[in-house]
């Protein structure tokens, strides 16, 4: 048997905000990592029995980091859900291409870091965006498991579709 080393944050690390946020940066790398390669059309291709492209994947997870974020623990003022809603998350407008998706996403990614580079993992979201009352704002560590497991989900769900794509194997 291969000893391979564990994937993910320092095998040392353990305070709890720093792996969060390792395990967070962790899933987003990898999320670069399996959409390398592809060729526009099939970053854009809807993919069946899934019925979404990797494009469509990356705008969802936009959407995700600024709905938890931006409209959820820092009470922003910015669009929470597209027209359309879920459906139109996933998929591709025309002229919607995965570099511009990328670049929305690095620019939602930059946003969720500086919110919660001072904030503390007890701190609770503020009231006004997301969340209507202090009773059912979550903390930022509730937060931030949430959105690591949203991470972890798709990635785990794009190593499916890279190899039905073109056989690549995820890690």
């Amino acid at each position: 048997m291969q000893n391979t080393p564990i994937d993910g944050p320092d095998l040392g690390l353990a305070d709890a905000r720093a792996l969060l946020l390792e395990y967070l940066d962790w899933y987003r790398a990898a999320l670069l990592r399996k959409l390398d390669g592809l060729s526009d059309e099939q970053a854009n291709t809807p993919l069946e029995p899934m019925g979404w492209a990797p494009a469509g994947l990356v705008k969802h997870l936009t959407g995700v980091e600024r709905r938890w974020l931006s409209w959820g623990f820092a009470a922003e003022d910015v669009m929470s859900w597209p027209p359309g809603g879920v459906p139109a998350e996933w998929s591709l407008e025309p002229g919607e291409t995965l570099e511009g998706l990328l670049a929305d996403w690095r620019a939602t990614t930059r946003r969720t870091d500086s919110i919660i580079a001072d904030a503390a993992l007890d701190q609770r979201a503020e009231v006004g965006g997301r969340f209507p009352t202090e009773e059912r704002a979550p903390s930022l560590a509730r937060i931030l498991f949430h959105l690591v497991q949203e991470y972890a989900r798709h990635v785990g769900q794009l190593d499916i579709v890279r190899e039905l794509i073109d056989r690549q194997r995820g890690e």
